[in-house]
């Protein structure tokens, strides 16, 4: 079972896009959990896959993906500790993608029935959880607009700003750097580019003192520059508050 202290991570990505009471925190924090740690490469759920518990990543990345002809990967997005990636399968039964690990990772799985019963005993979390789901469309938007209209400059550097943010939100980052466990595979299997067209810009981006990339750190030496550089608006994260 996961602890009380597990699903504060929960509780911290929640409390950063909405205001809870501290009794929506602990309904939120007793919710039973099974807790499992898997290995980077490893599907949480599948494609097909018809789910009875929601999973909420404590540690570690995750991605959601689709597999095309000749195994050709789509990462659809990226996510981080307090991200439950299929909240919508409380209510979509049959999965349209797949939800794999990027790193090792610890997930707390959810029951379904559980999560139905505390949105009908406490109304205010569940227009929490719908809340979050309403960012998650948000953020596919942002990454269908740059997939379509920003050149591969523009879609490296909007993705570090938003990786940036949620990990501030819920205080794994600050003073601009951040754990950054993500490949030039997994860069270019998000921002449709080739491994070579995305070394080609990360090297761009260094030459001109944006950013370093330090072991499996990410370092933003000119944030103001950066968010420039690719027009961000962080407006679609609708991050109600910020690590201090």
């Amino acid at each position: 079972m996961a602890s009380d202290h597990s699903l504060n991570m929960l509780v911290r990505r929640l409390d950063s896009i909405a205001t809870l009471s501290d009794a929506e925190r602990q309904a939120i924090e007793s919710l039973p959990a099974r807790t499992r740690v898997l290995k980077p490469g490893q599907d949480i759920v599948r494609d097909g896959d018809q789910p009875s518990q929601c999973c909420l990543l404590l540690s570690g990345w995750a991605c959601r993906y689709k597999v095309v002809g000749e195994g050709k990967r789509q990462i659809l997005s990226f996510h981080i500790p307090g991200d439950i990636p299929d909240l919508q399968s409380l209510h979509l039964h049959t999965m349209d993608h797949s939800l794999g690990t990027l790193t090792e990772a610890t997930v707390a799985f959810i029951p379904h029935e559980s999560l139905r019963e505390l949105t009908v005993r406490s109304p205010g979390v569940g227009a929490v959880l719908w809340r979050e789901t309403l960012v998650d469309a948000a953020t596919f938007r942002e990454w269908m607009t740059g997939m379509g209209r920003r050149s591969a400059y523009e879609r490296i550097a909007h993705l570090f700003c938003e990786l940036y943010l949620k990990l501030e939100a819920v205080e794994l980052a600050g003073e601009h750097r951040c754990p950054w466990p993500l490949t030039q595979v997994d860069l270019g299997d998000a921002t449709g580019l080739s491994n070579v067209h995305v070394n080609r810009t990360l090297q761009e981006m260094r030459g001109q003192g944006l950013i370093t990339l330090r072991g499996c750190t990410l370092v933003i030496q000119a944030w103001d520059e950066l968010i420039r550089a690719s027009e961000f608006d962080p407006t679609y994260l609708h991050l109600e508050k910020r690590a201090t």
